[in-house]
């Protein structure tokens, strides 16, 4: 059964949150570290 309760949403959005968070995180880290990379040469 779906939880609707207004906690159980808040801890579903949270969560997608958080993983869209740190995907963003690791595409900056990657861009970064090309960036610094291409610098270096």
């Amino acid at each position: 059964m779906g939880d609707k309760s207004p906690k159980a949403t808040q801890k579903k959005s949270g969560q997608k949150q958080a993983k869209a968070t740190s995907a963003s995180q690791k595409k900056n880290a990657a861009v970064a570290a090309k960036q610094v990379a291409g610098k270096k040469k």
